[in-house]
């Protein structure tokens, strides 16, 4: 506020975890700004596009990157350029420490904007989300109640903090319920085993669950923990499984996105349904719909996921056309995934519409061969994509990739999907990969894929 900061300023980071920016989001909060935290892997050209886009009027950095990007933040219109830690008078835990007087909450309502979150821009450029304070208190206040979040909580934190899952998911639930956490820089096997001894709850992506069963002092480790939570990319049904059978405890598995905080969650007291994403929030209406009529499909058929409530963004910052496409008319904001909702009630996401691999007109999704093909042996993990062919409009491709030291026989896996699948969903090509390009968040990037692998009417090296 010294600064000059105004209600409605942005406030921009892009910096390495530490627990000083938790305390730069509680300062964007009391003075009314809005935060904008981005991805640490941005280059200085990313950077400078969501600088220009946000106009925000400080920019903080890590006291290494300062040199090379407060020229790119000052030719953006940033006023201020701060470091986020150290001793300079630039850095925000100097100001912090010379601010002798007090300062007073500025009033917000719900309606108000709290943060601005890009979402990724896999088809064409990245969006900024408004997250409004009402879509973020009453997503944790319903978290806190479901999940059964007490003071007595101790959460393990190794998750990024630049996007929705480790910032708000994490933060907002544990804060709300005046609960306690371990502030890890990143993921760290070790340290994280070694801290359920004394924790409660680990929130995860699935990468995390994978890489933990490794190590054989997990079983005893995560005995006294309460809760394990994953979320931002699918858990494989097989991860599900290992992770009980080592631990006793089953993953509870959720579904959220930029644009809406989280939406669902299987149960805190019923069954945990490896492969599903469980039941609505509470408040929270989902519903599956048919592409062409807009109608909602019945139960057991795949529709795009149309969800409604509190948990809403406000819309895409000065984009007016991208939010109303976004919205439906009844006030349901269309996710672009695929799911269906089973005979009990549990949601199945099949994908992203955008994933939706058509060939021959029929339309074939990626989840359903990609189970198939996991449960293969000696197959750690695959993904199912589409590249254009000039008959069908798109031929299915499988990429996997193969546990340590085992040998696929290609020709026996393509019988074995012979005998699952129909004709149509039924691989043209399957390549053997060492690992599947990710983004920051274990998303596979099938779109990296799409390009590596897009042009088979050309002998293929890795074929």
């Amino acid at each position: 506020m010294a600064l000059g900061v105004s209600p409605g300023d942005r406030v921009a980071i892009q910096a390495a975890k530490h627990v000083a920016m938790l305390e730069l989001y509680g300062a964007a909060i009391i003075s009314g700004a809005i935060l904008l935290p981005l991805n640490t892997s941005y280059t200085k050209a990313e950077i400078s596009y969501f600088l220009n886009d946000a106009r925000p009027k400080i920019f903080v950095c890590d006291v290494e990157s300062e040199a090379s990007l407060a020229d790119v933040a000052y030719d953006c219109g940033v006023k201020t350029v701060l470091v986020l830690t150290g001793s300079s008078e630039n850095s925000l835990e100097w100001l912090r420490d010379a601010q002798t007087t007090g300062l007073a909450p500025v009033p917000r309502g719900a309606e108000d904007i709290a943060a601005i979150l890009y979402t990724s821009g896999t088809t064409g450029r990245a969006k900024g989300a408004m997250l409004s304070h009402r879509a973020l208190a009453s997503n944790a206040a319903v978290l806190v109640a479901l999940w059964r979040f007490s003071k007595d909580d101790r959460l393990i934190h190794a998750l990024p903090i630049f996007h929705t899952h480790g910032l708000f998911v994490a933060i907002n639930v544990v804060m709300m319920a005046g609960a306690s956490m371990d502030f890890l820089a990143g993921f760290d096997a070790e340290a994280i085993i070694g801290l359920m001894l004394e924790s409660s709850v680990l929130m995860g992506v699935p990468t995390f669950y994978t890489r933990l069963l490794k190590y054989p002092a997990l079983p005893d480790a995560a005995r006294g923990m309460r809760l394990f939570v994953s979320g931002s990319a699918p858990l494989l049904v097989e991860t599900h499984r290992q992770w009980e059978m080592q631990t006793g405890h089953r993953i509870l598995e959720r579904y959220g996105m930029t644009e809406t905080n989280m939406n669902t969650s299987n149960p805190y007291d019923q069954e945990r349904r490896p492969g599903t994403v469980g039941f609505a929030l509470p408040g929270i209406e989902v519903r599956m719909v048919d592409s062409g009529t807009g109608l909602e499909v019945p139960d057991g058929e795949v529709g795009g996921i149309e969800v409604r409530g509190a948990n809403l963004f406000s819309g895409y910052w000065e984009n007016p056309e991208k939010t109303a496409a976004g919205m439906c008319a009844d006030g349901f904001f269309k996710t672009g995934d695929l799911a269906r909702r089973d005979e009990e009630g549990y949601i199945h996401i099949v994908g992203r519409a955008k994933d939706l691999i058509i060939s021959g007109g029929l339309n074939v999704y990626p989840v359903e061969l990609e189970l198939i093909i996991d449960a293969f042996p000696g197959v750690d993990e695959s993904a199912v994509f589409g590249v254009t062919h000039p008959d069908f409009g798109e031929s299915v491709v499988a990429a996997i990739v193969p546990h340590k030291g085992a040998t696929i026989e290609l020709a026996a896996l393509h019988e074995h999907l012979a005998g699952q699948l129909a004709r149509f969903k039924q691989p043209r090509e399957i390549v053997i990969v060492d690992a599947l390009p990710r983004n920051t968040m274990g998303k596979v990037q099938k779109n990296v894929l799409a390009a590596s692998y897009g042009d088979f009417n050309k002998e293929h090296p890795h074929h």
